[in-house]
């Protein structure tokens, strides 16, 4: 494993002590040194420092304690690949690892298998051949801000997503030589980061065995051709492409295979959505009958253009922008400035993977004066497309309608 120094000048195995004594209030003046500027998100108390964590270029802070980051919009049309010093940071937990030592590091598997297997990452990259997958990671509540009525959690903008080339190993060869025994129902996942209380429940998520054995699943030590920064989950996590961030752990350090289904409170009582279709209620509704979050809905976004930009009538605009999907690849993308009564087809860019974004481009020429919303909407292979409605959920997780970015028209 390289130790080698990235943009921040920050070893990785390097404990984050400016980060962490900020968080809890103990080095206020050096670490606020470090905010650049605050970025302004369109709805109410939008306002985000950015600040400059460790490997990391100045980013949104949505929280200290623990770190939760969030990408500046513009970054995503730097190219179709975050890049790792501006990809977003979310933790549950407040008891992070401040230093991780390649050369200890220990990889467990254990529950119903034939071989149980402790692994130091030497060992574990000489179980087989290294795989890449280009994959979106999205954090579960990404554009909660945006939800009405508001609910509780992170007021989140579009920001808590990102795109990036992992390498790794498939999971299933791991399993394949623990030795899945028969009647295993699931797999769990659990990382280094700790609760501060007794009472807080540690993060363990969990997947059918079925999905766990198939070719998807990554453990990975590389993003984007480099060690994974350490707030990105340093020296490995789980990458489950198509799905919701919540079950990417990171500084994953257990996976015990199991003959039941999991019970633990990150499956049974948080990152739940209702049990429909839409995944969604109407708003005010209590949660009843519900399941945990899986794949990742078709989204689309502009990216070329800012919220609440100026531009001149008539004069006719480059627009490009990105869209993903939970597997299934992105087909087409429209982009509409009447409200939806007539849509334009876009370009596709190049493919890097059905899981990863997908470039659109077309050329715009605005045609009214004012305030003009422009709309861009998505559809998948299987013909899976974004409610032209905004829903809602008490979650405030999954947002994927059509997004409308207004812009004025002189």
């Amino acid at each position: 494993m390289s130790d080698t120094p990235q943009r921040g000048g920050l070893v990785r195995r390097h404990f984050l002590q400016a980060a962490l004594l900020a968080g809890a209030g103990l080095a206020t003046r050096p670490f606020q040194a470090l905010a650049a500027n605050v970025a302004r998100q369109p709805f109410g108390n939008g306002d985000r420092e950015l600040i400059a964590y460790p490997q990391k270029r100045p980013l949104m802070r949505i929280t200290t304690r623990p770190p939760h980051l969030e990408t500046p919009f513009e970054v995503f049309d730097e190219g179709l690949l975050t890049p790792n010093d501006a990809f977003f940071v979310r933790y549950h937990l407040a008891k992070l690892p401040t230093r991780i030592d390649p050369a200890t590091y220990r990889l467990r598997i254990g529950g119903k298998v034939r071989q149980p297997l402790d692994l130091d990452l030497a060992a574990l990259k000489a179980l087989g051949e290294a795989v890449e997958v280009v994959a979106v990671n999205q954090c579960s509540g990404n554009s909660r801000g945006y939800f009405e009525p508001r609910v509780f959690g992170a007021q989140l903008g579009h920001g808590s997503m990102g795109n990036a080339r992992w390498a790794g190993l498939p999971l299933r060869t791991l399993l394949n030589h623990a030795g899945v025994l028969d009647g295993a129902r699931q797999v769990t996942f659990r990382g280094l980061d700790q609760p501060v209380l007794p009472a807080t429940p540690n993060v363990i998520k969990a997947i059918d065995i079925e999905h766990a054995l198939s070719p998807e699943p990554l453990i990975a030590w590389s993003m984007n051709g480099e060690d994974l920064p350490l707030l990105n989950g340093y020296p490995i996590r789980l990458v489950l492409p198509g799905y919701f961030g919540t079950y990417w752990i990171k500084h994953l350090s257990e996976i015990e295979v199991i003959d039941h289904e999991f019970d633990g409170f990150f499956m049974q009582t948080a990152y739940r959505v209702p049990d429909n279709d839409c995944q969604c209620l109407p708003a005010g509704n209590a949660l009843t009958a519900s399941r945990p979050i899986g794949r990742l809905p078709v989204r689309s976004f502009v990216t070329s253009l800012r919220e609440g930009q100026t531009l001149p009538l008539g004069q006719e605009q480059a627009l490009r922008g990105i869209a993903f999907d939970g597997g299934s690849g992105i087909h087409s993308v429209e982009i509409s400035d009447d409200g939806g009564a007539t849509w334009l087809p876009t370009r596709l860019g190049e493919s890097l993977g059905n899981y990863s974004f997908r470039e659109w481009r077309t050329e715009w020429r605005p045609r009214q004066r004012g305030v003009v919303q422009l709309l861009v909407r998505a559809r998948n292979a299987k013909g899976e497309t974004q409610p032209a409605q905004p829903t809602w959920n008490p979650g405030g997780y999954a947002r994927h309608s059509i997004e409308a970015l207004a812009l004025h028209i002189l």
